[in-house]
């Protein structure tokens, strides 16, 4: 693991930092070019994506101060420290907060939602795994312990002051677990891109494969900052994740809309 990339005199750069900003930048290109192919205005593509890169981030940090918020509440000076600032948040408070300011800029523009939810979605993923190897070199959402042979074990104290990451513990690397299935959806998300049948499909083939992996991917996290519902019997998250894959199979049954044919002027009117 490795907290800080380097560090020159009083300032340290956060490894976590600059590999999430390189997943946003390497979803935002290839967002960008998908957009070009499939017939989109691409200076709206990265507007919007910008945009919702900083209401994710804004979104993500609100569901983590949330899910503990009677320790924030105690602790207000927290909110602002460095540890908050460098964690990584809520991943599901940054998607819905991204999704609802998504939806509030296509509206404002007259773009087609769905058709550019669809050229989101394989840059969200790949995105998303970049990230995700962001939180392997901080510590941060580990795994529970384990005595399988990949198990990992931290041991820089940097992780456990700022993200409170367990030292000295095999743990399962959920981080990278979670990083080699966003690939996997990147992939496959790619393939339905160009078969799909009616628009909305990539983004709810995301919402459904990532909510189907994150919502068994709980049962291994150990870190305990996301909440609980039900009596403790499901996590917040793991019901962001039902409600997740509802949305995503309605989105993917959804059928094509009709196509309307126009009756050639020209030809002789039946009688």
């Amino acid at each position: 693991m490795l907290p800080f990339l380097f560090h020159y005199g009083r300032i340290s750069v956060p490894t976590y930092g600059v590999l999430v900003a390189a997943g946003m930048i390497v979803g935002l290109m290839v967002t960008g070019r998908l957009a070009r192919r499939h017939g989109l205005d691409a200076d709206k593509i990265w507007n919007l994506g910008i945009l919702a890169v900083f209401s994710a981030i804004v979104g993500a940090k609100l569901l983590l101060i949330i899910n503990d918020l009677r320790w924030y509440a105690e602790h207000p000076r927290e909110i602002f420290s460095l540890a908050t600032l460098q964690a990584g948040g809520v991943f599901y408070g940054g998607l819905v907060t991204a999704i609802l300011v998504s939806l509030w800029y296509l509206r404002r523009n007259h773009m087609p939602a769905l058709k550019t939810c669809d050229v989101f979605a394989p840059g969200i993923a790949l995105g998303h795994a970049i990230g995700r190897m962001g939180c392997f070199a901080a510590g941060c959402c580990w795994g529970r312990p384990s005595g399988l042979p990949w198990a990992v074990t931290f041991t820089n104290p940097l992780a456990a002051q700022l993200v409170g990451t367990p030292l000295g513990v095999p743990l399962h690397p959920t981080q990278i677990y979670e990083a080699l299935l966003e690939v996997s959806i990147f992939g496959v998300l790619l393939w339905v891109l160009r078969q799909k049948r009616s628009d909305g499909q990539v983004i709810g083939g995301y919402m459904l494969l990532y909510g189907f992996a994150r919502f068994f991917m709980e049962f291994l996290r150990g870190d305990p900052d996301r909440g609980s519902v039900l009596g403790g019997l499901l996590t917040a998250t793991q019901m962001i994740s039902i409600l997740l894959v509802i949305a995503g199979g309605v989105l993917w049954l959804r059928r094509p809309a009709p196509q309307v044919q126009v009756a050639n002027a020209a030809s002789p009117a039946r009688r």
